[in-house]
């Protein structure tokens, strides 16, 4: 019988480059209003920050997002977006310590700014799935395709999600728990 002190906190890392939907994923599933540190895109970014492939985006997450999704009373997940810009890398140590694993999330009309998080995720040999985010245009890639122009090891999950969708949200955070604890029995 389980010791009854509560729920079993686990934390997950979202993370991927600017503009690729992490925000917009921690929005979805969060049971609570999440903890947003967005700001508007100022003169200063302009020739920083890409929005050409994301014209309508005027503000960009400085510090973290977080997010909560109670699974049940035994199992509750924190999630913590990380900022996209490389300006800001120096904080995904601090994001990134103590959790479960990441969602890397990928934009594939922009595939190049996803290498740095799956630098960091490999490096680091923290487990992690690669999540195809549905931006207009992007259907056409297969997931093999995606893994070997990215030269995934062969168990890193590929998913399909929309960040819009929280059902298409709690599919790739389900893949990435499965993906920790497969890596977790296999190395115990």
């Amino acid at each position: 019988m389980r010791d009854d002190n509560g729920p079993i906190p686990l934390k997950v890392v979202v993370a991927g480059g600017f503009g690729v939907g992490k925000t917009t994923l921690v929005r979805a599933l969060s049971e609570i209003p999440p903890l947003l540190t967005e700001e508007p895109l100022t003169a200063a970014s302009v020739g920083v920050d890409d929005i050409a492939a994301v014209p309508g985006k005027n503000t960009t997450t400085v510090a973290m997002d977080f997010g909560r999704i109670t699974v049940d009373d035994a199992l509750i997940l924190y999630l913590f977006g990380t900022p996209g810009q490389d300006r800001f890398w120096f904080m995904w140590d601090e994001l990134a310590r103590g959790s479960v694993g990441a969602v890397v999330l990928v934009d594939l009309r922009r595939v190049e700014d996803c290498f740095p998080a799956v630098d960091y995720c490999e490096n680091r040999q923290l487990p992690f799935v690669v999540a195809l985010n549905d931006f207009p245009g992007t259907t056409g890639f297969s997931a093999e395709t995606v893994r070997e122009a990215l030269a995934l090891a062969p168990d890193v999950p590929v998913v399909r999600m929309d960040a819009r969708s929280d059902g298409s949200c709690l599919a790739t955070i389900i893949a990435l728990v499965e993906h920790a604890l497969e890596r977790t029995t296999v190395a115990g």
